[in-house]
């Protein structure tokens, strides 16, 4: 069965059946609470429930493998280059300093460092699941029509629409190409030295970027021969009505951020959780 990447399928879950606008808020929601927290403990609950709402949505993790593959390289370097840039900043946060081992010159590695860079690696990595979800089980016509309901203009959201709709075509048409130019003879095999594999990526993008401009200009003249923008207001389709399960899933995820704000506040009395104190 060939996967779909980034493409929108109705499983009929209760993560699917949560209206665009909803999982917007959610979304929102979840992201402040883990950004401004920096209390390990919060991060790793906000983590697992994270892990738990993607097992209830029931997608295939091979659909998001090229983004995981992505992320991870990205917190990776991010890792590193944190540490290359500022390696006593986990000691300028929580005022101690516990030496475990000494590497070379300024780099020491200390209980505090790694405290605030595995913290800060686990909030990205908290949010990027709630991220993936909203991208692959939010209907892009319904997510639209709920944005224009709540007063978003409805070309912005036409636009908005049409964006989330085009990456299972781009990816369908990136490997469309790909398996042409290989056909013809183009070498993307492992075998094949980096620059050489470099070079005929780009024999598939520039084609691929082509084939993209011709698909903007036939929507924009369909779009232009029905009259789009022309009415200050339009109707939906897709559009769908907040139901209980949608007023659920702002609560508990309003309740979460609320809870952050708190703990932060009231037992740590700051942003960073200190165990050093």
């Amino acid at each position: 069965m060939k996967i779909k990447l980034f493409s929108y399928d109705d499983l009929h879950t209760p993560i699917h059946r949560l209206s665009g606008i909803t999982k917007l808020i959610c979304f929102l929601f979840l992201t402040f609470a883990t950004m401004f927290s920096y209390d390990i403990r919060v991060i790793i609950l906000v983590m697992v429930f994270s892990l738990i709402i993607f097992h209830i949505s029931k997608v295939d993790v091979r659909q998001m493998k090229l983004m995981i593959i992505y992320v991870a390289i990205f917190l990776l370097m991010n890792f590193v280059i944190s540490y290359l840039f500022a390696p006593d900043q986990g000691s300028a946060i929580y005022g101690t300093r516990h030496v475990i081992a000494h590497l070379f010159g300024r780099y020491y590695i200390t209980e505090e460092q790694i405290l605030y860079q595995v913290t800060k690696l686990l909030k990205y990595a908290s949010v990027v699941p709630f991220g993936m979800l909203f991208l692959v089980t939010t209907n892009p016509s319904e997510f639209a029509s709920s944005l224009n309901s709540i007063g978003v203009n409805y070309k912005v959201c036409y636009a908005l629409e049409l964006t989330l709709r085009y990456f299972p075509d781009l990816t369908r048409d990136f490997t469309s190409i790909s398996q042409a130019q290989q056909a013809r003879g183009l070498d993307m095999s492992k075998k094949a030295k980096l620059s050489h594999r470099f070079k005929n990526t780009m024999l598939i993008i520039v084609p691929l970027i082509f084939s993209t401009l011709d698909r903007i200009e036939l929507i924009s003249n369909a779009m232009d021969l029905r009259g789009f923008g022309k009415n200050k207001k339009r109707t939906w389709y897709s559009k769908k009505n907040l139901a209980k399960r949608d007023f659920i899933a702002i609560f508990v995820s309003a309740f979460i951020f609320v809870i952050t704000i708190m703990v932060s506040i009231f037992i740590n009395h700051s942003r960073f959780y200190n165990p050093f104190k």
